[in-house]
């Protein structure tokens, strides 16, 4: 039984580090985020058609690594997070990448609270409006219905809240649960 969890949240809350964190620890396998090498590529400001394309590349790699007979897949992103960005630059999200996203479904939502410090990056945008975005990410968690955990702190011990979130939302045994130690990257 494929097992997938999809971890979101606003720019520069250690998405992509809890992903491989959590791929290496229940030796699994994660998806990176498509946005970050197509915009990190794109020679000119992005479009709509831009973003719309970041999210048919999601799609894809989503789709290909659901055929790994790996259990564990942690998804550094999703179509939420595409629907949130569109709907904040150009002020709405097309149709068909609603329809994705409602048809997509993920075992777990892990949210990231902004309380990293922030890290400037090229492609990033908002640092002053990570609340904002936060707040965004939960009413749409919450409005879906689906299961989410709220994951913050800093370093082992954000690793360990998701690890424990994880476990119990699939009511892992103590015995079950991976014997590793814990090591991480800030943010």
């Amino acid at each position: 039984m494929k097992r997938k969890i999809a971890i979101v949240g606003p720019e520069s809350t250690g998405k992509t580090t809890l992903c491989r964190q959590l791929a290496e620890w229940f030796d699994g396998e994660w998806i990176p985020e498509a946005a970050r090498e197509y915009i990190s590529t794109c020679r000119k400001p992005y479009t709509k058609e831009d973003v719309e394309n970041i999210a048919r590349q999601q799609i894809e790699l989503e789709e290909g690594m659901e055929k790994s007979l790996n259990p564990w897949l942690f998804c550094d992103t999703n179509l939420l997070v595409i629907k949130i960005w569109m709907e904040d630059v150009f002020g709405n999200c097309p149709d068909w990448i609603l329809q994705e996203s409602a048809k997509r479904t993920y075992d777990l939502h892990l949210l990231m609270k902004p309380d990293l410090q922030w890290e400037p990056d090229p492609i990033r945008e908002n640092p002053d409006r990570q609340e904002y975005f936060y707040t965004l990410y939960q009413n749409e968690l919450q409005k879906s219905g689906v299961l989410w955990a709220e994951i913050s702190g800093t370093g082992d011990a954000r690793l360990q809240l998701a690890v424990g979130a994880i476990h119990h939302h699939f009511q892992f045994e103590p015995e079950a649960m991976p014997e590793k130690p814990l090591h991480s990257n800030p943010g």
